[in-house]
């Protein structure tokens, strides 16, 4: 019995979620930042602002101009983040039914991050993306390396490019490690 309690009680503590970042409406957006296809010559332009519910707001419109097309916002965190028993980042978020990317970087010097797509479907929304499936890439091209198997996160990025012109908005509620 006492094994069955320590099991039940290590499961419940190893599956505690960690706050990556979380929106409120005291919530500080000062270690988040647009980069946009500007810095190649291109027209893309992204926002990112919060709504009077505290959620964040990631949105703009997209060009293909001047070999654009794509927008993003990152968060680097204050402290690098330990991903020690943590096997799932979980977004909830709300979006226009467009798709997205999310990326993480466990190294800022490094010159790639870990990136999966996600689709959206309009409404309120759970995407659990599994921390070994993000699979390293760098300017569009994945890499012929292992996938994420870091042990911290200092950087966390989501980015709309879908070879299109479109406009787009993705509302952010809560980001977290599981």
């Amino acid at each position: 019995m006492r094994v069955l309690i320590f099991i039940t009680l290590f499961l419940a503590t190893s599956m505690e979620a960690q706050t990556i970042f979380n929106f409120s409406t005291n919530a500080q957006l000062s270690n988040w930042y647009v980069v946009d296809d500007g810095v190649m010559g291109g027209r893309s332009k992204g926002s990112m602002r919060q709504d009077k519910e505290g959620h964040g707001i990631f949105a703009g419109n997209i060009s293909l101009e001047n070999n654009g097309g794509f927008s993003s916002i990152r968060y680097r965190l204050p402290e690098p983040m330990s991903t020690q028993g943590a096997t799932q980042v979980v977004l909830k978020i709300k979006a226009d039914g467009k798709n997205y990317q999310f990326r993480v970087t466990d190294q800022i010097r490094k010159r790639y991050s870990y990136i999966t797509s996600f689709s959206t479907d309009g409404s309120w929304q759970e995407i659990v993306i599994p921390l070994n499936s993000l699979y390293p890439s760098f300017r569009g091209r994945k890499l012929n390396m292992p996938n994420f198997s870091g042990t911290v996160l200092q950087e966390i990025t989501f980015l709309i490019g879908n070879k299109k012109t479109e406009d787009f908005e993705l509302l952010i509620d809560s980001i977290s490690l599981r």
